[in-house]
């Protein structure tokens, strides 16, 4: 059965337009291009494209560039099928990028969240005794008030290095993108002189600032003694909540986002960045004297164990961080001596939590540090080079088809490191494939499904969380609209997928379940890029 995937969005008018083809047809095949009113506007014909491995169909890629006329409810048809309808819109994008960042809020804890600013998904403060929490084996024999934070994940640990990834591509965005100083979130702290965006990134910020330990070092994570069921709402979670043990990588998070937060703050608030600075300096410090503390592979009860035990890149990273915002030589020199500097850094997938050398060399990418510039530049080529050879455009092509748990966000931040590369050239082919690349997060992929609540015609909308349940419980709801699911991994780790998806190829490997927890989960750190992403293409028009 022939099928036309396209972005169920849209497409803005100046960018590229390019859908994909499934048909056992091997010859060009006649496509039109029908307004909403049913009107043909456009025809052409399309290009095969062979067997994708990534899906193990025969498909063909259509172009309709060339029509630039905006409008609502195109459809594109071919060989029978006819794509779910679609805008051209050159502010296509701007409600995703403030419903990406709304969807912080709604992970806060230790606040309520408030009906009045989030219709549908007001709640009572959760986890409260947070101010308190003491320490579980082998974490040390002190308390601490760790109130605050977002919870992670579907679950409600808090984790470090989850948070300061998300933290820092938060503030990178905010940073580079336009029309993030004066975006309107709908928060609590609306209104108080300070842009929304860093109001939000603060609720984080703050939580990480009091995981030190008496040490210096950081708290790896805090969560639940043990896991909890779904659904379980933050404000009924009867578990005893623990700190668990330090590590280096911890530390260095908030020495990058410190340092990060320090230079972006200082605009508006000197003495938080005074604070952020002098945190910053102390975590680098306590990391260097303590550059072995690793996160215990085995710590899998009441949440994810997020182990790390290569933590070059988090050095490299925050001495990144560190020089970007004082400029002295001894950040400097960590910089260029790090054995990742003249390392390429840009894998399968630029960076997550546990592979922060890319971010660090985005972040340096205007420095004029040697190679830096020309660095981001060939990884950015790299994954342009995977784009184009790709049938559904992806610029992902992870080793042997096995695809990685979270690899939506891992195509969102592959998207990134092109953003930079036009950036810092101007060449539109970067631009244009970012653009193409968001083609597949909406709805130009082989399950012709958006993975962004509330955007296209079909979309995901139950991911793995403890209370938007609305799959278990109809009286809570769905994740709020912007909510980005983990996307196809091949591993199959919970027991839905292995029962739904196994035998499954590459981008079969996602069931839209709640309990699917290892394809359709939903985190911080996933809707980063993607309001990374979506800032960025409403910057264009």
């Amino acid at each position: 059965m022939s099928e036309v995937a396209v972005n169920q969005v849209g497409y803005l008018p100046f960018g590229p337009k390019r859908a994909t083809l499934v048909t056992d047809r091997t010859d060009p095949l006649p496509w039109r291009l029908a307004d909403g009113a049913g009107r043909v506007v456009a025809t052409g014909t399309s290009e095969p494209r062979g067997i994708d491995v990534s899906s193990g169909r025969n498909v063909h890629t259509i172009d309709f560039g060339a029509h630039r006329a905006g409008g609502a409810g195109f459809t594109l048809s071919a060989d029978g099928a006819t794509s779910r309808r679609f805008s051209v819109d050159a502010d296509l994008y701007r409600s995703l990028r403030t419903d990406a960042l709304k969807f912080f809020y709604c992970q806060r804890s230790g606040i309520e969240i408030r009906e009045d600013l989030r219709p549908g998904y007001g709640r009572p403060a959760g986890h409260l005794g947070d101010r308190d929490v003491p320490c579980g084996p082998g974490a040390g024999d002190h308390r601490l008030d760790v109130r605050g934070g977002w919870y992670d994940a579907g679950d409600q640990g808090k984790y470090v290095v989850n948070g300061g990834i998300t933290v820092w591509q938060l503030l990178h965005a905010f940073e580079h993108l336009r029309g993030l100083d004066d975006l309107d979130l709908a928060l609590p702290e609306s209104g108080n002189g300070i842009p929304d965006l860093l109001n939000e990134v603060r609720w984080e910020l703050d939580f990480l600032l009091r995981m030190r330990a008496p040490s210096g070092l950081v708290h790896h994570k805090m969560h639940d003694r043990e896991w909890t069921g779904l659904p379980t709402l933050p404000h009924l979670d009867r578990q005893p909540r623990e700190l668990r043990p330090v590590s280096t990588a911890a530390t260095l998070n908030l020495a990058a986002v410190a340092a990060q937060g320090a230079r972006i703050f200082r605009k508006y608030d000197a003495e938080y960045a005074e604070l952020l600075l002098a945190a910053a300096r102390a975590a680098h410090a306590a990391a260097g004297a303590n550059p072995i503390r690793y996160a215990p592979v085995e710590d899998t009860v009441g949440g994810g164990p997020y182990n790390d035990d290569d933590v070059r890149d988090e050095f490299y990273w925050a001495a990144a961080e560190l020089f970007l915002t004082t400029g002295e030589q001894q950040y400097a020199d960590a910089v260029l001596n790090s054995p990742l500097h003249t390392e390429d850094v840009f894998g399968p997938y630029a960076f997550d939590w546990a592979a922060t050398a890319a971010a660090a060399r985005l972040a340096l990418a205007r420095t004029g540090l040697d190679g830096v510039r020309a660095s981001v530049i060939a990884g950015a080529d790299k994954y342009l080079a995977v784009q184009q050879a790709h049938p559904y455009a992806l610029p992902y092509a992870p080793p042997d088809n096995q695809w990685h748990w979270g690899s939506n966000s891992m195509v969102l931040n592959n998207l990134m490191v092109l953003a930079v590369a036009y950036d810092l050239t101007g060449e539109t082919r970067y631009r244009d494939g970012v653009l193409e690349g968001l083609d597949y997060i909406l709805g130009r992929n082989a399950l012709n499904l958006s993975y962004v609540t509330g955007y296209g015609t079909d979309y995901a909308k139950n991911q793995h969380s403890r209370w938007y349940a609305h799959q278990l419980d109809p009286g809570l709801p769905h994740p709020p609209k912007g909510t980005l699911a983990g996307g196809p991994n091949s591993g199959l780790q919970d027991e839905v997928a292995q029962a739904r998806l196994s035998g499954k190829v590459g981008q079969f490997c996602y069931v839209d379940d709640i309990q699917s927890w290892s394809t359709n989960e939903l985190t911080i750190n996933w809707n980063a890029p993607l309001a990374w992403i979506a800032a960025f293409a409403a910057g264009l028009g």
